[in-house]
């Protein structure tokens, strides 16, 4: 894959540090003014904390401001954070509200059109180019993931095939008719599709797909590695969020492919100490926060987004990349004192090509302890499996967890297709039978 043209880029992608940190400056101060004057909840933050935006004269001293948490939007809901008339807000996307009150974001229609701008840089950053065909299979609807691509691709002269999640048949149908050169898909999808290719007799490695753009979920450098083996497509990774707007607030880029790269012209990243708050250097482990630097609609301060990573120095663009998320603070799994995150039990499972990249987390409790029942799958395609391999497999599963992470586990080696499929969405890897409030 070349490197883009420099003439293709934004003069910012390849600005100098100071310049860039002149911007953010700017656009910062209007940003946290903006939310001071326009929301309610902003402006008794702010006293609460004992600052006022006239405080803030260099980016070291966003660090005074509270942080913004998902409660936050929830107390507020459903319009009660936006900074601009409802009447000026010309769309709305939502969360699932799947544990409680959905959080409501709304755009302008300057917040659309900077939305569509960045996924379009987004698309281009991964290698996409205007007249290539991008097949949509996020879901479209209050979920950001179907329309955020959907107007990135169109705005960077795409053709555009809005499939959405689902109909995983005609997923593969449309893909060996229409011939798409992208897909933009949840990495646990694309999964399910190349197995859907596998299903029919087919090789997903002999598909018309160059590129994939994945996002919304976490995924490890093994699942890049069995997606890429399996449909030699290159795997690239978007990040985004609906709080803060959406996908492509950063994304892979195809010279490099080490880490999404951070919009930093619109969004300000810093790594916080997820128990203390405190502000990291560059390099460390830690929360990621953002601000953001343009947003209208819904100006966000210090969002605590509760991914876990670190902010790494620029390679392809003149802004810093995110390292891969290792795992969600608050998707954090306290075994037997031992903090465990999905994406490990996830790397082990990649690890053995007879494996899929297929499993779940079942958590119970036997009198005082916690048990950990991992399910995991034999690969579509090998035929069959006797009970005594999957017995070995199973064995050396349980002994890279005990290994690597630390935890006694069973673990179930199924057939193919015994685990359920997430159609639309985020996969589900773990499910708690654990008593709450014990």
């Amino acid at each position: 894959m070349n490197a883009p043209d420099r003439a293709m880029l934004d003069p910012i992608e390849t600005a100098s540090r100071d310049e860039i940190a002149a911007l953010q400056t700017q656009r910062l101060r209007w940003s946290l003014g903006h939310a001071y004057e326009n929301v309610p909840h902003y402006r008794r933050a702010f006293d609460a904390h004992g600052v006022h935006p006239d405080d803030f004269r260099t980016l070291s001293d966003l660090a005074k401001f509270p942080f913004t948490g998902k409660s936050d939007l929830r107390d507020n809901y459903p319009f009660g954070m936006f900074a601009v008339p409802r009447q000026q807000i010309v769309r709305v996307h939502a969360s699932s509200g799947t544990t409680g009150k959905p959080t409501v974001v709304g755009y302008t229609r300057d917040d659309i059109d900077t939305w569509a701008a960045l996924v379009a840089r987004s698309i281009r950053a991964a290698g996409g180019r205007p007249g290539d065909i991008v097949h949509v299979a996020y879901g479209y609807g209050l979920f950001t993931g179907g329309m955020g691509a959907h107007y990135g691709a169109e705005r960077l002269g795409c053709t555009v095939v809005p499939m959405s999640g689902g109909q995983t048949e005609k997923q593969v149908q449309l893909i060996r008719d229409f011939k798409p050169d992208i897909i933009m898909v949840t990495p646990s999808y694309m999964q399910v599709i190349i197995e859907e290719f596998t299903r029919q007799g087919l090789d997903a490695r002999e598909s018309s797909l160059r590129i994939g753009i994945f996002g919304a979920e976490p995924w490890t450098e093994a699942m890049r590695h069995e997606i890429e083996s399996r449909s030699s497509l290159k795997a690239m990774d978007i990040y985004g969020l609906s709080e803060v707007m959406g996908p492509g607030v950063a994304c892979e880029c195809a010279e490099t492919q080490d880490g999404p790269v951070i919009w930093e012209d619109h969004f300000y990243p810093e790594i916080i100490d997820p128990v203390t708050g405190e502000v990291m250097p560059d390099g460390s482990e830690g929360e990621l926060v953002f601000t953001t630097l343009t947003k209208q609609g819904l100006p966000i301060v210090r969002y605590r987004t509760r991914d876990l990573t670190r902010l790494l120095a620029p390679t392809a663009r003149a802004f810093r990349r995110m390292g891969k998320i290792v795992g969600r603070s608050d998707d954090m799994l306290i075994v037997r004192g031992v903090n465990v995150f999905p994406t490990q039990i996830e790397e082990i499972v990649l690890q053995n090509e007879k494996l899929s990249g297929q499993y779940q987390i079942h958590l119970s409790r036997d009198g005082h302890l916690d048990k950990v029942e991992v399910h995991c799958e034999i690969q579509p395609g090998l035929g069959y499996v006797s009970e005594e391999e999957r017995a070995r497999l199973a064995d050396w599963v349980t002994h890279r967890i005990k290994t690597l992470v630390g935890i006694s586990t069973h673990v179930n080696v199924l057939p193919p297709d015994s685990i359920e499929r997430t159609l639309v969405g985020k996969a589900r890897r773990v499910i708690d039978h654990r008593p709450r409030n014990t």
